[in-house]
C-alpha cells in the first residue's frame, strides 16, 4: 500500500513539474513576450554600444591632447602669454532664415491681358 502512495505521488509531483514547466515555455513564445524580450534585448545593446562609443571618443580625446603636446614639445611649440590674440572668425550664413511667412502677391494670371498665352 506504501509503494503504491509512494509512486502516485511520485506520478502526480511529475505531471505537475512537467505542466508547469510546459505552460512556462509556452508563455515566453507568445507573441508578446518575444516582442517584450526582442525589445528589452534591443535596448540593453544600444546601451552597451553607447557605452562603448562613449569611451572611444574620450580615449581619443585623451590620446590627441598628449599627442598634441608631444608635437609642441618636438617643434619647439610653446604658447606665449603676451602674444596677441586672434578675433574668432566670422561666419557666415548659408540660408539666410527670417522666420517671416513671405506672400506672394495676388495676381490673377488668368484673364490678364498682358498674358502671351491668353488666347488658348
Amino acid at each position: 500500500m506504501f509503494r503504491r502512495t509512494f509512486w502516485f505521488s511520485t506520478g502526480v509531483a511529475a505531471g505537475v513539474w512537467a505542466t508547469t514547466k510546459v505552460n512556462r515555455k509556452l508563455k515566453q513564445l507568445t507573441p508578446e513576450h518575444l516582442a517584450v524580450t526582442a525589445t528589452n534585448k534591443a535596448i540593453e545593446a544600444g546601451h552597451r554600444l553607447k557605452d562603448r562609443a562613449v569611451g572611444f571618443a574620450l580615449d581619443v580625446r585623451d590620446n590627441m591632447a598628449q599627442r598634441e603636446a608631444e608635437l609642441e614639445e618636438v617643434l619647439g611649440i610653446h604658447e606665449d602669454p603676451s602674444a596677441p590674440e586672434f578675433p574668432a572668425p566670422r561666419r557666415y550664413t548659408a540660408i539666410e532664415n527670417d522666420h517671416k511667412p513671405k506672400y506672394i502677391e495676388s495676381t490673377v494670371y488668368w484673364n490678364n491681358k498682358n498674358d502671351r498665352n491668353g488666347d488658348h
